[in-house]
């Protein structure tokens, strides 16, 4: 076990490139089960979850080889018979179960042990089960969810109940290989699914309607392999965003894709932090001031995450650290997860000024001159959201279970030092029996 040790109030400053979309990744990994080709992925991320996923890929007969760092090479010529995901590897994270949808198309059959993750409130499989009945598919749930097409999977029309993201990638990727059209409605479009969908177009699938809410997938049962680069990840780009405004540093981050940053950098603007667009890169001056920006009228303002193209919920963590440090009054409404707010209560032992309205809904009074304090790390998000406090608080901070923060950010203690924080990875002291 490992923590940060983090002296605060350095201004981080400099320059830093973002590591390939965390979430994009796993079911990009997940889609080198659809053929028996060579699939070469490039720009992945070398963070805890990737290395999950690539272990229960390997587990289930995927050949896997990794190249140059970031780049990994998969091959699903010999899947074991039959394809049997270990459920100890799919507690470890949520994304195990988008082997689901490839297993299903490829073999008629899958079954899948109960997914793990975040804490971050109730996730449903529904809108899954509910795509591959739509396809055909027969549907057991006990503890494990098994899945049966004995005589394979059919085109047809799928609607989701929820704009899932995950139930969304499953579909793709049981579809694509389904001869005929197969039209996914009420589909989620964010970054991540796009870039999934390109992938698999490039693997020989046609989409029709990518970056839209209605999907229609032409499938066949011969797709090839391909080499694909992940898309930067918009999630850890607002998190840098915040970082920087939060220690008044200057930062440029780069290469990125600027129509995935619109509405975070228009939600961060309201809530004081000013970013420029220049070519791929985007730039924060430093030495702001931040200021929340109030509704016409004088109304509190307010921060609402949603389906995409609303502003994502993986960063309305990020939202409350960073309106801890702007002058004003804003409500940050997280209603997609109940939990994911709990965290809040580390914040205001700091010296936040928070009000917990109910699990959704919390008011934020900053500017407040937050203290170190000793944390722990409850999912990837909130850690980190404690990692943007303690670099801006005074004194030195103690954040434990930093795994969390690993499995979304890589290498993060290491390119926060680069840009002039001080922070340690320290080994714990094991407890005594």
């Amino acid at each position: 076990m490992e923590k940060f040790v983090i002296e605060g109030g350095a201004q981080l400053s400099g320059t830093v490139v973002p590591a390939g979309n965390k979430n994009g990744a796993l079911p990009i990994l997940a889609a080198s089960v659809l053929t028996t080709d060579e699939v070469v992925v490039r720009n992945v991320p070398r963070i805890r979850d990737v290395e999950a996923m690539l272990s229960i890929l390997q587990g289930i007969g995927v050949r896997v080889e990794r190249r140059n760092g970031h780049e990994v090479a998969l091959q699903a010529d010999a899947l074991h018979e039959p394809a049997q995901v270990d459920a100890k590897q799919a507690e470890a994270i949520r994304a195990s179960f988008l082997l689901a949808g490839p297993l299903l198309a490829r073999n008629g059959e899958a079954r899948m042990p109960p997914p793990g993750g975040d804490v971050i409130g109730r996730r449903r499989l529904d809108p899954h089960l509910d795509a591959f009945r739509a396809m055909g598919a027969e549907v057991e749930t006990e503890r494990d969810v098994v899945l049966r097409a004995p005589r394979g999977l059919r085109a047809g029309d799928v609607f989701m109940d929820e704009p899932s993201v995950m139930a969304t990638e499953n579909a793709l990727l049981a579809a694509v290989r389904i001869p005929g059209a197969t039209v996914i409605g009420n589909a989620a479009c964010e970054p991540h699914v796009q870039d999934l969908a390109r992938m698999l177009v490039k693997m020989g699938a046609t989409i029709h309607g990518i970056g839209s809410n209605v999907l229609t997938v032409h499938g066949s049962a011969d797709l090839h392999g391909c080499t694909h680069d992940i898309a930067p990840d918009h999630i850890e780009i607002g998190s840098f965003m915040a970082l920087a405004g939060v220690t008044g540093g200057e930062l440029r981050i780069k290469g990125c894709v600027s129509d995935d940053l619109r509405m975070i950098r228009l939600v961060f603007s309201r809530l004081g932090l000013h970013s420029e667009l220049d070519g791929d890169d985007v730039f924060i001056p430093g030495g702001q001031t931040l200021v929340v920006q109030r509704d016409v009228g004088e109304f509190t303002a307010k921060v609402q995450d949603g389906p995409w193209p609303a502003f994502p919920a993986d960063l309305t963590s990020i939202a409350i650290a960073l309106a801890t440090q702007s002058a004003g009054q804003v409500l940050i409404h997280e209603w997609m997860f109940e939990n994911r707010m709990i965290f809040t209560d580390k914040l205001v032992n700091m010296g936040a000024n928070i009000t917990l309205c109910d699990p959704h809904r919390a008011i934020v009074y900053g500017p407040s001159r937050l203290r170190a304090e000793r944390l722990e790390s409850p999912d990837i998000r909130a850690g980190m959201a404690m990692l943007i406090a303690a670099l801006c608080a005074e004194g030195r901070s103690e954040i434990g279970n930093i795994r969390q923060i690993d499995r979304g950010y890589e290498r993060i203690d290491e390119r926060l030092r680069e840009l002039g924080a001080r922070i340690e990875r320290v080994a714990t002291e094991p407890v005594p029996v």
